[in-house]
């Protein structure tokens, strides 16, 4: 006969993850274990407003190459069949500029946690060296990513038009201006957007706060702005041509 002791019983699945989920000498959860604990207390509102900063970023850099395929794809159909952005493309291309799929770069943008506890985030920006980059990461759909090509090519339009000082070096005007117009024509402050996207069902002067507030927020990112107090005051100084200024659009066509 064997002297030998029998092995024990092997450990039932859900015991062994109770046993790593409660033993207090380990420090680290197994991934995924830990991914499904953290999306819990996302979707919960239990993390800070910090840690649902570092989540989101993480969940962001994880998935960055679909994030930038699906982008590419949504741009390419937009350049072939929107209205909006083949009328803009051609009134740039008339001033001598391009704007297109060759310097309309789809890339993941990191956000920035403000020293206020504020994330600060964008979906776009325009360069008018390199051209436009869309954050594919903050794309939600096509018709998102539609609206911000459309307001990063009104910018490319004023600056081949109108010659805008970006920097700010005299004063803020110019930027404002810009501003308030590519809110204005892009879409972005339509009703439908702001009722069933932002949760803004006013009905009296929705429009023209949705761009006020954007436009401010744009220009507070200026290096040159001091803060909102002073953004509000240089949107003012200009909002009555600005927001009059439909080119290259008769009228205010989304």
């Amino acid at each position: 006969m064997s002297s030998e002791t029998p092995a024990p019983p092997p450990t039932p699945p859900s015991q062994g993850i109770k046993e790593v989920v409660n033993d207090p000498a380990r420090t680290n959860f197994d991934p995924e274990t830990k991914w499904w604990m953290n999306h819990f207390k996302y979707l919960t509102n239990q993390m800070t407003r910090e840690g649902k900063f570092h989540y989101r970023e993480h969940h962001f850099r994880q998935r960055e190459e679909a994030d930038c395929k699906r982008c590419e794809e949504y741009r390419d159909w937009i350049f072939a069949y929107s209205p909006t952005v083949n009328f803009l493309q051609q009134k740039i291309g008339q001033l001598n500029g391009k704007i297109d799929s060759s310097n309309v770069m789809c890339r993941r943008c990191p956000g920035r946690l403000g020293e206020d506890g504020n994330v600060y985030r964008q979906s776009g920006g325009f360069d008018p060296k390199y051209g436009i980059m869309i954050c594919a990461n903050e794309i939600r759909d096509r018709k998102h990513l539609e609206d911000t090509l459309a307001h990063e090519m009104v910018h490319a339009f004023d600056h081949l038009r109108f010659k805008v000082d970006w920097l700010g070096d005299k004063d803020l005007k110019h930027a404002a201006c810009t501003e308030i117009r590519a809110s204005m024509l892009s879409g972005e402050c339509r009703w439908s957007k702001e009722a069933f996207t932002r949760g803004n069902w006013t009905l009296t002067q929705q429009f023209q706060n949705c761009v006020r507030r954007r436009a401010t927020q744009s220009v507070m990112a200026r290096p040159r702005c001091k803060d909102e107090e002073h953004a509000s005051q240089v949107i003012k100084q200009v909002w009555d041509s600005c927001f009059s200024d439909t080119r290259p659009f008769d009228e205010v066509y989304r």
